[in-house]
């Protein structure tokens, strides 16, 4: 166990942690709603602190990211747990254990320093933290952002974004990129579907951008439940409103975990969202989980193909000092392939 931060104390032994948006007030003995932080005797532990169950080498591509290191490799890494209850979670086997109910799946503990050196030996140029909820495993991806920060990596965060703005405020030294999940634009489905709620989402997004964290957002789209032109056409807006250079990715669904009976994402709505993304303004537009199509890089000025991809490997790249080779456009994202 390690103290947690971002809490205060209580009367009567209870915490208040403020780390995510659900704001926890905790009593003696009890755990937080993720599951992994624990009040004892007025004092806030987390049990995620270096107990790994993915680790793992990933195109940075995968998480989804296109504008960030493109073509470089990140390692990625998670401990057990999520602040979110989504009923079509694809890594619900992790995700949704916690150590409040005794959930032991055979994690190894590394320190961050074991991370950085591991990453910066396998030839990565970033560590991710990505597969469930960085949030929930906060302290030890603080620290290991810390050490693998120096020695010249970058980190990443894959994240639902229902991080307070302290958390967003504590990490921002050491947090270059992150993807947030944009599920949906509704409130209710947010609380329904995931247990959370809609504007701690968006609050993030546009603090992330304030601190100049480079961002790109996923949408997956489900059939029945977030794929109505309103509910899309609502997000392509929001987006733009931040930032049209933003990457929106748009992704396929596959039945999974408590929606294994729903459909599978159709072509045509896919298409459809590139459609209103485009009409919304949006320069960058990429569709995950469909092979063959939808995931190249085109120039918004002059429209010629920048990068090329083939699933996550790149097959042809006509960027340069992050301008296109064509016409000196500046393409927004870090890049240096």
């Amino acid at each position: 166990m390690k103290e947690a931060v971002l809490y205060e104390k209580l009367a009567h032994l209870s915490v208040h942690c403020y780390l995510c948006n659900h704001h926890c007030r905790i009593a003696n003995q009890q755990f937080g709603f993720c599951g992994v932080r624990q009040n004892l005797e007025g004092v806030l532990y987390t049990y995620a602190y270096g107990n790994v169950v993915a680790a793992h080498i990933d195109p940075v591509e995968k998480k989804p990211l296109y504008h960030f290191l493109p073509g470089s490799n990140s390692f990625s890494i998670a401990t057990l747990g999520c602040n979110f209850r989504c009923a079509f979670c694809q890594n619900w086997e992790i995700s949704q254990q916690s150590f409040k109910s005794g959930s032991n799946i055979g994690e190894e503990e590394f320190s961050p320093s074991d991370i950085a050196q591991e990453a910066s030996r396998s030839g990565c140029r970033s560590v991710s933290y990505t597969y469930t909820e960085p949030t929930i495993f906060f302290e030890y991806a603080y620290e290991t952002a810390q050490a693998a920060q120096a020695k010249g990596l970058r980190n990443i965060f894959v994240t639902n974004g229902y991080m307070t703005k302290e958390c967003v405020n504590m990490i921002k030294p050491y947090l270059d990129a992150a993807n947030v999940d944009l599920k949906f634009f509704s409130d209710e489905s947010y609380k329904k579907i995931c247990a959370g709620s809609l504007s701690p989402v968006l609050d993030s997004i546009r603090l992330m951008k304030e601190l100049g964290i480079w961002v790109e957002i996923t949408t997956l789209i489900i059939p029945g439940e977030n794929d109505s032109r309103d509910e899309l056409s609502a997000i392509a807006h929001f987006i733009a409103g931040i930032d049209k250079g933003t990457p929106w990715h748009v992704s396929r669904f596959h039945p999974d975990y408590k929606f294994n009976k729903y459909a599978i994402t159709p072509d045509s709505t896919l298409k459809e969202a590139l459609s209103i993304g485009l009409e919304a303004g949006l320069d960058f537009i990429y569709i995950g989980n469909a092979s063959g199509w939808g995931s190249d890089t085109f120039c918004p000025f002059c429209k010629k193909l920048l990068i090329k991809r083939e699933y996550f490997n790149i097959m042809e790249y006509n960027i340069k000092e992050n301008k296109c080779i064509y016409c000196g456009a500046k393409v927004p994202g870090e890049f240096g392939y």
